[in-house]
């Protein structure tokens, strides 16, 4: 399988061409900002973005001219993001994830499943940490588990989300789900999501040791993709969950 990476000077280009050639597929080249995206996708089978937010709309265009799928690992999307990755996915199978991690899918599975059986008389919080240089909070990551536990609840997260607290922000409203996000070192990504009610707490938490497990999770969701007709899709579907 020819793969081609779009943001291929960023932390996860060089992860992922490691990946692409452990998994024994060929790396079809890399493109970043003013790059020829063109050429690239023409030598490639499949499209993974790591890029930015700012290219997604010319990527999409160009990946739907071409009739190439896309896996759109890229966070700090927005809600005109989503609008494009919608109208795209009628003509090209599409995978947009806020984490390629085999555990984090696991992860978000399981906070679901806790959030539909326990109830909205359990608070949950979530709680991210990454590398310095990270520029978007909440993680995408944070986000994916987020809608995992709206969706257990049967809710709208926008409509039930609390993003940051400062100063006297009163008693904590009933039913909103909480993020709260951390910078520093080179940390990979660590994430907590946790579920507390009156004289009990439970914690589920998911560490990222290295790059390399967002890369494989990655190549093998590029694979997968390949074989599907046009739609969006997610990593739960890549694996089954």
């Amino acid at each position: 399988m020819k793969i081609g990476i779009i943001g291929s000077a960023g932390r996860m280009g060089q992860a992922l061409v490691d990946a692409i050639a452990v998994d024994g597929h060929t790396h079809a080249g890399g493109v970043d900002k003013d790059g020829d995206l063109g050429a690239l996708i023409a030598a490639s089978d499949v499209l993974v973005d790591f890029s930015s937010p700012h290219g997604l709309e010319a990527s999409l265009d160009a990946c739907v001219a071409a009739g190439k799928p896309i896996v759109i690992g890229t966070t700090g999307l927005e809600e005109r993001h989503h609008f494009l990755i919608d109208d795209a996915a009628r003509d090209i199978p599409i995978l947009q994830t806020g984490n390629t991690s085999l555990g984090v899918n696991m992860l978000a599975a399981l906070v679901e499943q806790a959030a539909r059986q326990l109830g909205a008389d359990w608070d949950i919080e979530i709680l991210e940490m990454h590398h310095r240089h990270k520029v978007d909070a909440p993680s995408g990551t944070a986000l994916l588990l987020g809608e995992a536990a709206a969706k257990g609840r049967a809710v709208n997260l926008k409509d039930h989300s609390e993003r940051g607290r400062d100063g006297i922000t009163g008693a904590r409203k009933a039913g909103d789900i909480g993020f709260a996000s951390l910078r520093g070192g080179s940390v990979a990504g660590d994430h907590s999501v946790i579920l507390a009610s009156d004289n009990e707490r439970i914690e589920l938490v998911h560490r990222a040791e290295n790059r390399s497990i967002f890369a494989r999770g990655a190549v093998k969701a590029a694979v997968w993709l390949t074989r599907q007709t046009p739609g969006r899709y997610d990593m739960q579907e890549v694996l089954g969950l």
